[in-house]
């Protein structure tokens, strides 16, 4: 990625940024390559979930993720430029996706603030392959056309577009200069009366402090070609923006209107709504088959997942209910990710895949299971129970050992604590040992990520056998839950969390997942149990039942 020493906070104008995107899209031309361009921009605080949703479109892919009590988090709508793979190499077929990308990557503004420069949001499902008409593919990733992040006090704005050798930047110059306007001085759908959370309308204040100076701006730099950009989904309209401009503004003016003046109201009819539920096959009776196998020594461990369909008698909007999730576990992920499909899958996980920062490497161990106590005294003589129970400190042992087995490989000399912790939720507790370890020369974040998918706490062990006969003893596709979703930046870092505790959200309907560890020692009434404990946490935090 080149980073341009430009200055975005002296003499903005927007001839200042039409010029700079025509010497990028020159460098389009000179190289035979499109250039992805992100304007950074530190802005004053801003809720992103909040703005996500003043945004929303169910057409329109997005990205969320945040850790609500370490004041984190980041969103991305819309598509600068995407990829999308499958089978056994996907990971790796995105990492070379992200590196040609960035090869090809011009960065200007407040490009080293918290999330700043372009980011890369990703969702890998639970399997390497889905079935045909599934809601997401088995590898997604993509560069949002306008992001916005917070990290403890600093909100920080990036527009993303990809200027192509005949973009008219005319209209992509126009289009960020309105968006980084609106980031300066946002207000939110429903929280005034003017309602204008789009993006893309049309008021622009007469000055925007986030461009380069007028005739001071430098020629993109030379000598950035390579290899040929590879197969990108390409959602975003820049390449072809002056045929689409006219449906952008109707588009943001109905989105103006649904979600400015009838948030409030939308949000009191969901609340009023009632539900029917309806199980997807029979948790018992697969738990029983997956004790039989691991009595024949086929399988160690399995985890099995219940899911639950159910039908609103209104519309759900999926931002909404992931209010209640993220108020409810402030200690987990809150996520969404949306394909553009219409479907978003929503949660909130409380497992970490792996996080790399600053050449350090994070990863834990989270498995074994204790619903928490009405009183402290009933609360801590069940954690008492959990750290003593042999089930489910085997179950424990058996992920801290796989984790070794799959990292040591990559050169990782992993730290961690003999005796595991314990996590406690809002529903549940859990045994939990973190795991850290320096970043090895040469290993990349999805590097680990897919050594690491999916973990003995989603899948069993032996991987192979476990993973062979969750489809055939669950009965429906797990798509993207217990799947890898996270983010990348520019720098190497970046975090994924697996996709537990969570619901695919389209319309009126919302299927819910959740599941539970089968060991030896298992019956199908405790995990039965265990899996109805964490639906009623769900159901309470996305849609008010008791």
């Amino acid at each position: 990625m080149t980073i341009l020493p430009l200055n975005l906070a002296t003499n903005a104008t927007p001839e200042a940024l039409l010029a700079f995107l025509g010497e990028c899209r020159a460098g389009a031309v000179r190289d035979g390559h499109p250039k992805l361009v992100s304007i950074s921009l530190a802005v004053d605080a801003l809720d992103p979930l909040a703005v996500l949703e003043s945004i929303f479109e169910p057409d329109e892919p997005h990205f969320y993720a945040e850790r609500p009590s370490l004041e984190s988090a980041i969103a991305g709508a819309e598509i600068a430029t995407a990829h999308e793979a499958s089978g056994a190499a996907r990971f790796a077929s995105v990492q070379r996706w992200i590196d040609q990308t960035l090869a090809h990557t011009i960065a200007v503004g407040d490009v080293e603030a918290p999330f700043g420069g372009p980011h890369f949001f990703a969702g890998f499902t639970f399997s390497d392959e889905v079935d045909p008409g599934e809601p997401f593919p088995p590898a997604f990733a993509f560069v949002p056309r306008w992001q916005v992040s917070l990290a403890g006090t600093t909100t920080t704005a990036v527009a993303n577009l990809l200027v192509t050798a005949d973009a008219d930047v005319a209209v992509q110059a126009e289009r960020v200069w309105r968006a980084h306007a609106k980031f300066r001085h946002f207000e939110y759908a429903g929280g005034g009366e003017s309602g204008t959370g789009g993006l893309s309308g049309t008021d622009v204040p007469a000055v925007m402090p986030g461009i380069g100076s007028g005739t001071g701006v430098p020629p993109v730099i030379s000598g950035m070609g390579g290899t040929s950009m590879p197969h990108s989904v390409q959602h975003g309209r820049d390449a072809h923006a002056a045929t689409n401009t006219n449906q952008e503004h109707a588009r943001d003016a109905r989105a103006t209107s649904e979600h400015g003046r009838d948030a409030h109201a939308t949000a009191e009819r969901q609340a009023k709504a009632t539900f029917t539920t309806r199980e997807a096959g029979d948790y018992r009776a697969a738990v029983a088959r997956a004790l039989e196998l691991i009595s024949v020594g086929e399988l160690n461990k399995i985890v099995l997942a219940r899911a639950q369909d159910l039908t609103a008698s209104q519309p759900l909007h999926p931002l909404r209910m992931l209010n209640g999730l993220r108020q409810r576990f402030p200690d987990c992920y809150a996520f969404s990710l949306a394909h553009g499909r219409g479907r978003s899958f929503i949660g909130a996980s409380p497992e970490r895949l792996v996080r790399v920062s600053r050449g350090s490497v994070e990863t834990e161990a989270l498995a074994g299971s204790m619903r928490r106590g009405a009183t402290a005294s009933e609360d801590a003589a069940l954690a008492a129970a959990l750290l003593r129970s042999e089930k489910d400190v085997r179950e424990h042992r058996e992920v801290i050992d796989d984790i070794v087995a799959r990292l040591k490989p990559l050169g990782l000399q992993l730290e961690y604590a003999e005796q595991p912790q314990l996590r406690r939720l809002a529903n549940v507790q859990h045994l939990h040992t973190p795991v850290r370890a320096a970043l090895p020369e040469g290993v990349r974040l999805l590097d680990i990520v897919a050594a690491m998918h999916p973990t003995p706490a989603v899948g069993g062990n032996p991987r192979q056998s476990a993973v062979a006969r969750i489809r055939e003893l669950e009965g429906f596709a797990r798509g993207l839950y217990a799947g890898a979703l996270g983010w990348l930046n520019a720098r190497g870092g970046g975090e994924f969390f697996v996709g537990i505790r969570s619901a695919l959200v389209e319309g009126a309907s919302a299927r819910v997942f959740a599941g539970a560890g089968i060991v030896a020692g298992s019956t199908p009434e405790k995990e039965f149990a265990e899996t109805e404990l964490k639906f009623k946490a769900m159901l309470e935090a996305l849609v008010g039942q008791e």
